[in-house]
């Protein structure tokens, strides 16, 4: 028998607006093998995902599914190690790394079903978290699946910098399309130009309203825009809305400008639908769940584009698992580029 000492963050307060160290306590328990059932294992947890989502389930509404419980573990996608195991298992072993779902513990007790193995000599394991994660499920299925990229077309995509908007981009300038790139900063910016050679980029603070913004993207794009990928809203939307073609496609991925402030009772924005009547253009909302059982067929192209470098990825690292709250709170600050992960 073994038994682990555990450190759990547990989600204790509903925030109003932004999320920090307030709305969580830190608590130690212990956990032990005795507790193993059938086609259990015990995971040690190593690289926690940080995701604007999570923001979206402490909601005090139902949004796709009920609010997050209070006096719980903060859920969250974790990579881990497998260190005891329950004799019913076959197909893993002591030691194997995988990706979880068991939130914010160091150790955690998870059914075999919910894992996913990772091979760390193919690629990182942080991957399983980002660029061949989560995030490149709503990415890649949102932009392939809603918004059918064509060679030639214009693709705009909010929040470009992110954890979804890198792969959002490079998996459109691989279809072929003229990209543009929408981020906070001109180091994020400068990334998206030079690293990830988009054809055009916007820092959003140099342009403060929706009507600058939308001269600019005029600029760049004076073609007009035929697919919009939307991970932040507000008025960086209004001003792409703005610039669309007819059958435009959009797809709202996230709204992270509303999630602080609002979230439950939505300040209401311009009234564009007459826009989408105009163009008959598409709205369509993604969520990374409802491609989960497409995984395997997302595994297969990417991660050989991961493998020979035709995807390029940031990731954010902040260490110390005392530091997980301070780390999400990150995200609505725009303080990271890329993936934000906790590695302890």
């Amino acid at each position: 028998m073994n038994t682990y000492t555990n450190r759990q963050w547990i989600y204790s307060k509903r925030p109003e607006n932004v999320v920090d160290e307030r709305h969580y306590s830190l608590q130690t328990t212990s956990l032990s093998t005795t507790e193993l059932k059938e086609n259990q294992v015990v995971l040690k947890s190593k690289y926690f995902s940080l995701d604007p989502y999570m923001r979206i389930q402490q909601s005090a509404l139902e949004t796709w599914e009920r609010p997050h419980p209070l006096d719980t573990v903060q859920g969250g996608a974790v990579v881990g190690q497998i260190q005891d195991i329950h004799p019913s298992c076959r197909e893993f072993e002591v030691g194997d790394w995988v990706l979880s779902y068991t939130g914010w513990q160091e150790y955690a007790i998870a059914d075999v079903s919910g894992l996913r193995k990772l091979n760390r000599d193919e690629v990182p394991l942080t991957t399983a978290l980002g660029i061949l994660g989560m995030p490149a499920r709503v990415a890649y299925f949102g932009l392939q699946d809603v918004g059918q990229p064509k060679p030639g077309e214009t693709v705009v995509v909010s929040g470009a910098s992110g954890a979804v908007g890198q792969i959002v981009t490079q998996i459109a300038k691989i279809k072929g399309c003229h990209v543009i790139g929408i981020a906070g900063s001109d180091e994020k910016t400068k990334y998206l130009k030079e690293t990830l050679q988009l054809d055009g980029v916007i820092n959003y603070k140099k342009f403060t309203t929706q009507k600058e913004i939308h001269l600019e993207l005029k600029r760049l794009a004076p073609q007009g825009v035929d697919i919009y990928y939307d991970n932040v809203g507000g008025y960086i939307t209004d001003a792409v809305i703005d610039s669309i073609n007819t059958y435009a496609r959009i797809i709202i991925c996230g709204q992270i400008s509303q999630y602080s402030d609002g979230l439950d009772t939505p300040n209401l924005g311009p009234r564009f639908l007459h826009k989408m009547l105009y163009k008959r253009a598409k709205i369509q909302g993604v969520l990374a769940r409802d491609y989960n059982n497409r995984m395997p067929e997302l595994l297969e192209e990417m991660t050989p584009w991961v493998q020979q470098g035709l995807l390029h990825y940031k990731e954010t690292i902040v260490n110390g698992f005392e530091n997980l709250p301070k780390a999400l709170n990150m995200l609505f600050y725009g303080k990271n580029t890329g993936k934000l992960i906790v590695e302890v």
